[in-house]
């Protein structure tokens, strides 16, 4: 994520990459190469240090970002974070608090508010087209990050990725979750579960499913997957697919009829920070991700996680055919959320 938000902001007239810091020299020698001109460190404290920064942005792991943030306010910087902003709910609050008590605007990675697509399904939404939203069913299912290729203080999928549709389907609703229920499945005989299927209600009487898992076809001949956002309402619907490549919306209103197809562009980087930078320009949030709605879709999802995890999934395919699927993926060179190829395969574990 670091290496995609550096390259957008170096297409961005509004940004200059003064420095980089990572702790692997692999990661170090490549930003030599990407951004010449930057400053190039092994040690953070060089740039929370340096007084010509005015932003920092944060692409680490979940449980060394708070140390990190607390730095950056603290030097006086506005923060650019992946989600989440912590490895635990309790952490998260106490950052919101923070937070919001200071001056510095601190965006984080909700990719999803920066999508042409739903941001024209929620205009659609709101001119009456639909009539009164009812239900929200969203789904996104890839064959992609699978256990033991990284990320563990981001949990499992359904938080670790689920928490961005658990935020979305918040956004549409424009209400807080009230109630759910949740069944997961223990795909390989992992310990946790590999895919999440959620249903439940807001509290102003919308309801939703959320189905999330990297189960999805890894070793069929050709890669598939299954995503989308479906909107109904007491007189219309709205609905998104994409293929990674582009998105398609179908909006079927009471006055309007659209189909629109553009570019998907993956995690809308460019996007972000244009809109970041205009922002900290113009001295006044032009609408950037907050970091109050990452702890709540944060905290919602370790819930619904949870509540799946009570449920006792069932247990489907074995610890062999994972460990076929993570040899198939250390060899590949396209496919969904692959690793970075820095160190052996795990052997399979019985279980």
């Amino acid at each position: 994520m670091g290496r995609g938000f550096v390259a957008a902001m170096q297409e961005s007239e509004l940004w200059e990459v003064a420095a980089v810091y990572d702790i692997a020299s692999e990661a170090r020698k490549q930003a030599q190469k990407d951004v010449p001109g930057a400053a190039i460190y092994d040690v953070s404290a060089a740039v929370f240090n340096d007084k010509s920064i005015d932003v920092v942005g944060l692409f680490t792991l979940a449980d060394a970002r708070p140390q990190q943030i607390r730095k950056a306010l603290a030097s006086g910087k506005h923060v650019l974070a992946e989600k989440p902003l912590a490895a635990d709910i309790a952490t998260e609050w106490q950052l919101v608090r923070e937070i919001e008590a200071g001056d510095r605007f601190v965006a984080v990675n909700l990719f999803n508010r920066n999508a042409w697509y739903h941001n024209h399904i929620l205009d659609f939404i709101a001119a009456g087209e639909i009539g009164d939203l009812a239900v929200i069913r969203i789904c996104h299912m890839t064959p992609g990050h699978m256990p033991l290729e990284g990320h563990a203080p981001e949990g499992p999928p359904f938080h670790d990725c689920g928490m961005h549709y658990v935020d979305v389907a918040r956004w549409y609703a424009k209400s807080e979750y009230q109630s759910w229920h949740a069944q997961g499945l223990r795909m390989w005989d992992y310990k946790d579960p590999w895919w999440v299927q959620v249903h439940g209600t807001f509290a102003n009487g919308v309801v939703f499913d959320i189905t999330q898992g990297f189960i999805y076809g890894h070793l069929a001949k050709d890669l598939t997957h299954n995503c989308y956002v479906d909107v109904i309402g007491t007189k219309g619907v709205a609905r998104m697919t994409h293929n990674f490549t582009e998105a398609t919306v179908d909006l079927h209103g009471v006055h309007q009829t659209i189909h629109k197809t553009a570019p998907f562009n993956d995690k809308k980087l460019d996007v972000m920070v244009d809109l970041f930078a205009r922002s900290i320009l113009a001295g006044r949030d032009l609408g950037f991700p907050h970091a109050r709605d990452s702890v709540v879709a944060s905290e919602v999802s370790w819930g619904m996680l949870n509540d799946a995890i009570s449920h006792v999934p069932p247990v489907r395919g074995t610890a062999e055919e994972m460990h076929q699927i993570l040899e198939l993926r250390r060899n590949m060179i396209n496919g969904f959320g692959l690793p970075v190829k820095t160190k052996d395969l795990p052997e399979p574990v019985s279980r």
